[in-house]
Formats: C-alpha cells, structure tokens, sequence
C-alpha cells in the first residue's frame, strides 16, 4: 500500500513539474482547456514539491539540517524577576497564615534535616582515610537485615574483647557513615520541637549525653542552640551557646571516632569531654540545673534487664538537670522501654510532692513537655502486651557519602523514634500568671476564619438594608452588628507577647495526634492522646466551621491540635487481657469494628437466614419419611 502511495505521489508530482497552464491553480485560465485543471490548495502544491524532491533525488537521505541555536534574549527588566520570586514567597507565606495561629503553634516542625557542613565535611574526611569496599561491607555486616532492610540499632558483640578492638576503627566508621545522621536527625528534631514548646527562656548551656556515641548528641545540641546575634547564618560549633558537653560511653570506638570528627573543627568556647561512667562530683545542685539537659539517645535499647533500664533512668533523674530527654528506636521493645522510663520519673516526681522533707525545696515534682498533655498512665501501654506504638518520624535529606556508602539511589530516609521529655515542676496551668481569660481566647481564628466572617458581616449587611428603610438607622446598627459578631481572635491583640505566652501555655493540655489523621471529604477524624489520659477519636466536620475544619486538613502526624470538636469524642481502648486487643483501629479506618454488641451485622444475617433454610429443609424431608410410613401401614 506504501508503494502504491508512493506511485501515485510521484506521477502528480511530474505532472506538476512538467505541465505549466494547464495545471494553473486559476479556474478562469483552464475553463477553456480540453482538460479541466486541478485546483489545489497551495498547502497541498507544497506537500506535492517536497515529495516530489525527495522522490527524484539521487540521494534517498536528505542532508541534515544543522541543529537551531536558541538567540541568547537579555532581560531587559530584572526587578520584574525579583517581583516574581516575591510573590511566590508572599503567597507561601500567605497560605502558611490561613491557618490560625494556634495551629501555626502547634504544627511548626523542622522539616527535612540537612546535616551541617562541618559534620559532613569531617565525615568524608573520615571515609576518604578508609576502604570504600570494606566500609560498604561493614556496614551491610552491621546495619542491613534481608528482612527489613537497613537498621539505625548498634549492638554488635564479638566473642573476645580482642576481637571488639580490631574491629572498633571499622565499626565506628560505618556506624558515623549510616547511622550517626539518622540518629542526628531525630535529635534534632526533638530538640527543636522543645525549644518551640518552651520558648526563648529555655535556654540550654549545659548537656549531659548517655549513651553519646560518635558524638550525634553533641553536633545536635550545638546547632540547635545557637547564640542569637548567630541565627541567621549556617550553624556552627564556635557559635553555639553551649559551652560544655559531657558524653558518657562505654563503647571505646564509638567515642574514639567522635573525638576525630572534632579534630579539625573549631569548637569556639564548647568544651566536649568524654568519660565511661556519671561519676559522683558530675551531679548538679537544683537551683543550678536549670540550663542543664540530660539526654540519652537511642540508648535504652542497649540495656538488657529492666535492672539496669531502671538504674540507667534513676541515673539521670540524679543527675540535677532540669529537663531530661529520652530517645529510643520506635519498635515495640522501644516504645515499651519510653513508657517504662515516662512512669518510672513520674513516680519519682510524685515521692517528691508527697515528701516532707522535700518542702523546703525550690523546685519539686515533674510534669511532661512532650509528647503526651498528661501525667497520667499511658494509655498505650499495658505491661508487656504492647500491640500499639506511640512514636513518629523525621526525615534526613541524605548527604552523599550516606547514599554512596548504602548503594541507594533516593536522596532522603526517614527514621521512626519514640521518645519523651520530662521537666522538673508541676505542669503549667491553662491561664498564666498575669494573663486573663479574655487574652487566652485568642489564637483560633486565622485567614480563613477572616474571609467567613466578612463574608457573614456582608451578607448580614445586605439583608439589614433590605428590612430597615431608614439609613441612618442601617448604619448605626450595621456597626453594632459588625463589632458584636467578629470575635476576639480578629482583633489586633493576636500578635501581642502574652497571647503567645497563652498559647505556650494551652498547649499543653492540647491534644497530640499519635496517627496520620483521616482526611475524607467532609470531615477529619483525629486519633489523638488528650489531656484526659485517653486515646480518642475527634471529629472535626465541615459544619464546625471552615477555620477548624482547615486547621483539621492541614494537620498531620505529630502535630498538637487546638480546637475542641464540635460533637462528643469517641473513645479507643485496648483490652488489658492477653486474648486479644481493642483499639487496633486506632490511626486506621475502621471496617466495621466500632459497631456496638447489639447492632446486627449482614454477615450474621445471611448466616441466620442459611441455617433456617437448612433446618426447613430438613423438617421437610423428617416429614415425608414420616408420611412415608404412615401409608406403608
């Protein structure tokens, strides 16, 4: 059929070349012609003469045409380039400030984590004096199971303690190459999530690290707390404002590789020393661990007994410090070693209250930061029978060495972590000292709660001006109306230091989200940990209003939410005896498990229906045996 087309595109491509008036696209010159002339399209004529080029050619291959260059065109005017990277900023900005500001408070994270230079130039320096094939090769030995693929938990064992000292140097440089970032990443997190909740007042100068490894504590602290004249610029060592840093581990390779990563880095006023144990002088008094954090990462699961777990716990209770931050993987064994330190300081914060001769003390008891807005028990945890996990993510965009070190291609990972901060104190009251109640409304109403109220004000206003004819008397009660419906949160006092002080203080007795909420078209459901002491499911519908029912949308995991639900919350339990759980729907879409006991379900109807089939079935056939024999007699 190719060969046919071809033939006839060439004989009207040789009639076209060879025929001159007769072939003319003019109807009134070829009228009088034997022969009426063809009247082509010119698009057409020009299709025909390429063809016909191309077909009578003694070269079947045109020649290639070079390649077109794009005309270099100067921007004739650059303010209009910075405008446009203005507005998009303006209106990222803009969106972030349709939320209120209390949910702005309450879901401020930190994002993907970005190592600092000084770290990863100090790292590839390690790796650059190392084996690159060995170094991949120690690290699947250590941190890469078939199962489940690549681990951030460090605990090998050796058969001697010889046989540990040859392979220190090596574990440690694969143990800073894998797992050091993602450990880095979770305590970054975690520090900024505090360092938010409690504000500029917190200020830390003094860390106690446990379990402190290469050193993942430390260049977490450092960079999270900078000096303020420094907060613009990269995060570095010399700029912190911490000046000392203790680190306590027993692991000679792990601290040994720590110590390299601060040769060649200027560490300013910091002084960073190491030792294997919290010795007796390290203690703190009270009134001067106020700017002291003790912080363990990662650490509880290294402990093998509930002896040495409590031991470890009571450790950093004595330590003095003020704030007490435990980290741990989140696993089962995990979150079952955070619950168990959570209740173990709050007992020891609870003999302190109930103490006599602790009366005197200027500061007494302990509350929590974060994550739960309780001091109650934990309503996930029941002893050992733990089926629910209380933990949350953070993701690392990972460095270079990081992906060419696993063989991985994508640029980023996400570590999953349990963890809880305790406070010595009681726990801060709602209302704050010098803080009324009027001030303490505020915060819940952003952008859009803004729009919805104007757009009530303007149609309020309309239907005014169709009932009232007098217009004096329309704008006057136009200016109640609008002063009486606008509420507390639009008036200009939001922005003022004591509503976020306020704020600060509501939040914690704001409920957290331990799951990714729902999000369905009508409304959210929320499983979060409420101040109550209770897993429950909050429902925020559209019918709420559209600033809660945005607020809701815009909510994800991790997050503290601050508007009470429209409709009764439902709450979710597990059982406390070993047969089984109920609550496992909590943070997934229930299918058909938050039925109460008397509702009836199709499945047991449809079985109901098939057994009395069966049985009729059968009472019919006794029947005609019955009959049966009745007529042989």
């Amino acid at each position: 059929m190719l060969r046919g087309t071809s033939t006839t595109l060439r004989i009207l491509a040789h009639s076209i070349r060879h025929v001159g008036t007769p072939f003319s696209t003019s109807a009134v010159a070829a009228s009088a012609q034997p022969n009426a002339a063809l009247d082509l399209d010119p698009t057409l004529k020009a299709l025909l003469q390429d063809i016909d080029i191309s077909l009578t050619s003694h070269k079947h291959v045109m020649a290639k045409r070079p390649p077109r260059e794009l005309e270099p065109v100067a921007i004739e005017y650059p303010e209009e380039a910075k405008d446009a990277e203005n507005f998009v900023e303006d209106h990222s900005e803009r969106n972030e400030h349709r939320k209120s500001p209390a949910a702005r408070f309450g879901s401020q994270k930190i994002g993907a984590v970005v190592m600092p230079t000084e770290l990863q130039k100090s790292i590839t320096a390690l790796i650059d004096a190392s084996d690159k094939v060995q170094l991949h090769s120690d690290a699947t030995r250590l941190f890469f199971h078939e199962s489940e693929g690549w681990d951030h938990s460090y605990d090998v064992k050796y058969r001697s303690r010889k046989q540990g000292a040859r392979h220190s140097d090596r574990d440690g440089t694969a143990f800073a190459s894998v797992v050091l970032p993602a450990h880095y990443s979770a305590i970054c997190a975690v520090l900024h999530h505090v360092k938010h909740r409690l504000g500029p007042q917190w200020n830390v100068k003094r860390v106690i690290d446990w379990g402190s490894g290469a050193g993942s504590g430390l260049w977490a602290s450092t960079n999270t707390f900078q000096k303020p004249n420094s907060a613009s610029e990269e995060p570095r060592l010399s700029t912190s404002n911490i000046f000392t840093y203790l680190g306590i581990d027993k692991r000679d390779g792990l601290v040994a590789i720590g110590k390299r990563l601060l040769r060649d880095t200027d560490l300013g006023a910091l002084s960073a020393t190491w030792q294997r144990s919290f010795r007796e002088d390290d203690k703190i008094k009270r009134s001067e661990g106020l700017d002291t954090l003790a912080l363990s990462a990662f650490m509880l699961s290294t402990l093998q007994t509930p002896l040495a777990r409590k031991k470890f716990v009571k450790e950093l209770w004595e330590s003095g410090a003020h704030t007490i931050i435990l980290i741990d993987h989140k696993t089962k064994a995990g979150f079952q070693n955070i619950a168990e330190a959570r209740e173990y300081l709050l007992e020891m914060g609870r003999k302190e209250l109930n103490d006599p001769e602790t009366s005197d003390w200027p500061i007494r008891g302990a509350h929590v930061v974060a994550p739960c807005p309780h001091d109650g028990a934990c309503p996930l945890y029941f002893g050992k029978s733990v089926s629910l996990v209380c933990g949350f993510s953070q993701r690392l965009q990972r460095p270079s060495f990081v992906r060419l070190t696993k063989h991985a291609r994508e640029g980023h990972e996400d570590i999953e972590y349990s963890y809880i901060v305790i406070q010595r104190g009681p726990r801060p009251s709602i209302v704050g000292e010098g803080i009324s109640t009027q001030v303490r409304s505020v915060g819940r109403v952003g952008a859009v709660g803004r729009e919805e109220a104007e757009q009530i004000r303007l149609k309020e206003e309309r239907v005014t001006k169709e009932l009232v004819l007098d217009a004096d008397h329309v704008e006057t009660r136009h200016e109640a109306e609008a002063t009486d419906h606008i509420p507390l949160e639009i008036l200009p006092a939001e922005n003022s230091e004591g509503v976020e002080a306020a704020l600060r203080n509501e939040a914690f007795h704001w409920p957290r989200l331990v799951f990714p909420p729902l999000k369905k078209s009508g409304h959210i459901i929320i499983d979060a940990c409420t101040a109550e002491g209770k897993i429950m499911r909050i429902t925020i519908p559209k019918s709420q209003g559209k600033q809660p029912f945005y607020d809701a949308r815009k909510s994800s995991w991790g997050d503290i939410f601050p508007h009470p639900p429209k409709n009764r919350p439902q709450e979710k339990f597990q059982s406390m005896r070993e047969g089984g759980s109920r609550g496992d729907d909590i943070g997934k879409r229930a299918k058909g498990r938050d039925r109460t006991k008397g509702e009836k379900r199709y499945s047991k109807v449809e079985e109901a229906l098939k057994e009395r089939k069966m049985a009729s079935r059968r009472d019919r056939a006794v029947q005609k045996e019955h009959s049966a024999l009745l007529a042989e007699r």
